[in-house]
């Protein structure tokens, strides 16, 4: 009466079904929650939340090139070259794929146009990397077969030529590019309970807490729809690239008082305050973060010759000193330059005007009822004086709105781990910072020494000759950069045992990672909204493995 299987082999199955068989199998009481969680991979959980290409079409399909899967999901659509125009077809109702040697963020508007982002040039944290997946939109980077003729509007990918107007489909959870027109099979989680009670599951076993990475209040609705705790990272300089901001921006740069610049600052004063309180409204009983001013001045200056144009009326500076100015800010490598903190050191009027906006808000929202968990980040902090240094205007501000506005509130000022330095002495920054949050993208990039946006130069090498086992702005080098975090952590919380700890980097949403977060003790990850259930999933089976 008994049937003997003498040989088996495990079933292929793609996220959705794995999902529903694992639930099915405890609710027939075959196998715990806890098993049933392990059974599915994070990874599948991305078949739940981004359209795919058709499986069948796909299998038939030649390969054109290969680059780095940036942004998860299967995407298709017409070839367009420039941002202007990707948003004025998708005005139209053409579904258009954006390509271009890179993006910057004066390209966001054309990126959130187009179905999907394919770019020469960049890494898994370049700029069109990060975009699209806040956005959940397929895209693929460092693809390095792509020559572009603008003069004829067309494209060489691999041996083929593509004019503007082709099709072309992506598929961004693998990195590779296709010829023609696919069908795309939409995800939609809500269509099946096993996804809802899959992830309570998760909820239940979890210890970290999965916060968001996110800049405007759509993006944080989307995340706490995906069971985000709060907000890990704002990038407050993603606001400036409004229109009608970025020219009070632009002569803000150009100043050379610091009353023409507290002039220009004061324009973007309401912009800011009206984009914090959205958002904390937004999270309402979670916490946000908010990071300072980061990139350096330069990535706001990239003008063509209509915009310096605009710019010299707007500023009343002429465009040949607009044309020195830009020269002058020009950095050898800015990324290891004038940014982040040190931005804020020599021009503390910056600092000011954002920590206004902050805590008006905070003010403006506490008087209404709402409840606010304010945290103010300094970004690339090497030494406990410059925290020191920026701290002292926040909370100056801050007193000033309280003791004006009569309201209190409580707020927490912290700082972001992205140097080398600042881990070595996490100590002596701990006797300051109320949190840490490691910013992993440019831990890693200082750690190692690579250009996160020009490794994809030479890094397929290093994988394919087995140099290093992965790429480690997709996976954290635990050996590493994992060393740095473990001793900062330690040394944070030998000085202040309290002290709040996590990632915000792109590891945060990535499952080994999080194992190695978890293990290390760390309190929570922050990541794109899309990767909010990824974590979720990956926290609990990370502390389903270390239990005890």
């Amino acid at each position: 009466g008994k049937l003997w299987m003498l040989q088996t082999r495990t079933g292929k199955r793609n996220g959705i079904a794995a999902v529903t068989m694992a639930v099915e199998m405890v609710q027939e009481g075959m196998i715990s929650r806890e098993e049933a969680l392990l059974r599915v991979s994070p990874d599948q959980l991305d078949e739940w939340l981004h359209p795919r290409l058709d499986v069948h079409h796909e299998r038939q399909a030649t390969i054109l090139a290969k680059g780095l899967p940036a942004g998860p999901g299967g995407g298709t659509g017409q070839i367009v070259l420039s941002a202007d125009k990707a948003e004025a077809w998708a005005a139209e109702g053409k579904t258009c794929v954006l390509v271009r040697e890179e993006t910057s963020p004066e390209d966001v508007h054309g990126m959130h146009a187009a179905t999907a982002i394919l770019t020469a040039r960049g890494g898994m944290t370049s700029h069109a990397a990060l975009v699209a997946r806040g956005w959940g939109k397929c895209c693929v980077v460092g693809c390095q077969d792509l020559e572009f003729d603008e003069e004829n509007l067309s494209v060489k990918i691999g041996s083929d030529i593509f004019q503007e107007g082709d099709w072309i489909s992506l598929n961004g959870s693998k990195g590779t590019v296709y010829a023609g027109h696919m069908k795309l099979e939409e995800a939609n989680p809500a269509s099946n309970p096993a996804y809802a009670t899959l992830m309570e599951w998760a909820d239940e076993f979890r210890r970290l807490d999965v916060l968001t990475n996110a800049d405007s209040p759509e993006d944080a609705a989307r995340a706490r729809n995906f069971g985000a705790q709060g907000i890990g990272l704002c990038r407050t300089e993603h606001m400036f690239f409004e229109p009608e901001r970025i020219l009070a921006v632009r002569r803000m740069i150009l100043s050379d008082s610091e009353v023409e610049r507290r002039a220009a600052l004061d324009e973007l004063l309401p912009f800011q305050q009206q984009d914090f309180e959205a958002l904390l409204e937004t999270m309402e009983g979670q916490s946000v973060t908010i990071r300072l001013l980061d990139p350096p001045f330069h990535e706001f200056m990239t003008l063509n010759a209509e915009q310096m144009a605009e710019l010299s009326v707007a500023s009343g500076h002429s465009v040949e000193f607009i044309e020195h100015r830009i020269e002058q800010l020009h950095e050898t490598n800015p990324m290891l330059g004038q940014r982040g903190c040190r931005l804020g050191v020599a021009y503390p009027e910056i600092v000011e005007m954002q920590a206004r906006a902050i805590f008006e808000a905070t003010s403006n929202l506490v008087a209404r009822g709402v409840d606010v968990h304010t945290e103010v980040m300094i970004p690339l902090v090497s030494d406990v004086n410059e925290f020191g240094n920026q701290e002292a205007v926040v909370r100056r501000v801050a007193q000033e709105i309280q003791q004006r506005t009569g309201q209190k509130f409580s707020y927490h000022v912290g700082t972001m781990l992205e140097l080398p330095r600042a881990c070595l002495t996490a100590d002596r920054i701990a006797n300051k910072a109320e949190f840490f949050s490691f910013g992993t993208n440019d831990l890693t990039q200082t750690t190692f020494g690579f250009s996160r946006d020009d490794v994809g130069g030479f890094l397929p090498y290093y994988l394919s000759g087995n140099i290093l086992p992965a790429d480690p702005f997709q996976k954290l080098d635990v050996e590493g950069v994992g060393q740095l975090i473990q001793m900062a952590t330690e040394k944070g919380r030998a000085v202040r045992p309290e002290i709040r700890i996590g990632i915000c980097g792109e590891h945060g949403g990535e499952p080994s990672s999080i194992d190695f977060c978890h293990r290390t003790g760390l309190d929570y990850v922050s990541c794109s909204p899309f990767r909010v259930p990824v974590a979720r999933l990956a926290a609990a089976h990370a502390a389903i493995r270390h239990k005890g």
